[in-house]
């Protein structure tokens, strides 16, 4: 890949012009730091002493913030309770620039928290508090107008599934189209579950995991990795897949028959949560701000290599994209 470092730091330097849709599962990460001196007497379990509590933004919102942290303009489309949960997600959203307006309050479901104990820097344990259920026709319905009413508006579409039940069927046979008719590039990160509904979208960024369990083969060599990439392009229809690799880097795969391999940039790996939510809003907001499938790529994987140096889920300005950039060409 002849790609220089110029070009790519042109595109990192350019990314702040675009409006990027975000529809997906809205979540509120909780954090719990503290220490472990012992064992529980009740159980064979730590104890662990709390220091510190944080919350931060999850699962669709953590992609806005990642599009937000960039430059970018986010409109974060979804749902929430009417809860404490979703009020504090409100503030944080607001805290970081981001706009609630479109945040859609189900009275018949909770915001999804997820809630990580760590200690001495390794999760101990997570406890989830959601309702993982399809919304209703009627909350659908009006997902779809608020998509409707800024379609003319964004030049990016980002689906951030995490199955929590947001992302319907019905709900994409309507979005995707509608985004194909505008050329509105369409990112997806997704589900395992829904995977074949993305069909002709514009990118779909699985993790190797993910990819070779829909494909129905286990990714041990390059030629498995080659023959689940050829698989997914061709029952997705869809522009390009990216498999995220975990030290490894990752690979593109376009329709045009390009097959791209990037290696990692990763020097230290503390949390790999939110890592691909990093992925796709730094991938969309390249593409965005003019890189090709390959330059999106290469971006994208720099972005990532930063967010899992750090614990919990991180973001990368445009400042951090830079550096980590100038690492990748210095090394590559």
């Amino acid at each position: 890949m002849a790609i220089s470092k110029e070009r790519l730091e042109k595109i990192a330097g350019n990314i702040g012009n675009a409006r990027i849709l975000i529809l997906g599962d809205i979540m509120l990460d909780e954090y719990l730091y503290g220490t472990v001196s012992r064992i529980s007497p009740e159980a064979p379990v730590p104890v662990v002493e709390i220091s510190e509590e944080q919350l931060r933004l999850g699962g669709a919102a953590n992609v806005a913030n990642n599009v937000a942290a960039l430059g970018d303009k986010p409109i974060l489309l979804g749902t929430v309770g009417e809860d404490d949960a979703s009020i504090k997600l409100s503030q944080l959203l607001k805290s970081r620039g981001i706009d609630r307006d479109f945040l859609i309050n189900d009275k018949k479901r909770r915001t999804t928290i997820k809630t990580r104990i760590i200690a001495h820097s390794q999760q101990v344990v997570r406890a989830d508090r959601e309702d993982a259920v399809e919304i209703s026709d009627d909350i659908e319905r009006i997902i779809f107008d608020r998509f409707k009413s800024v379609i003319d508006d964004i030049k990016a579409v980002i689906i951030s599934d995490y199955g929590k039940g947001l992302i319907t069927e019905s709900l994409l046979n309507k979005v995707i189209p509608a985004c194909r008719e505008k050329g509105i590039f369409i990112g997806v990160d997704p589900k395992e579950s829904h995977f074949f509904n993305y069909k002709k979208v514009s990118v779909v960024t699985p993790n190797h995991h993910e990819a070779g369990f829909v494909a129905g083969r286990r990714i041990r060599t390059e030629n498995d990795l080659k023959d689940v990439g050829k698989t997914l392009l061709e029952k997705l229809q869809s522009e390009s897949v990216l498999i995220t690799r975990g030290e490894k880097g990752m690979t593109l795969f376009t329709a045009a028959g390009e097959v791209a391999h990037v290696p990692t940039v990763a020097r230290k790996v503390y949390d790999v949560t939110g890592a691909g939510d990093t992925v796709i809003a730094s991938f969309v907001t390249s593409i965005a701000a003019g890189a090709s499938l390959v330059e999106a790529t290469i971006i994208s994987n720099c972005a990532a290599g930063k967010v899992v140096g750090e614990i919990g889920t991180a973001t990368v300005s445009v400042k951090d994209l830079k550096e980590e950039i100038r690492r990748f060409t210095a090394e590559h």
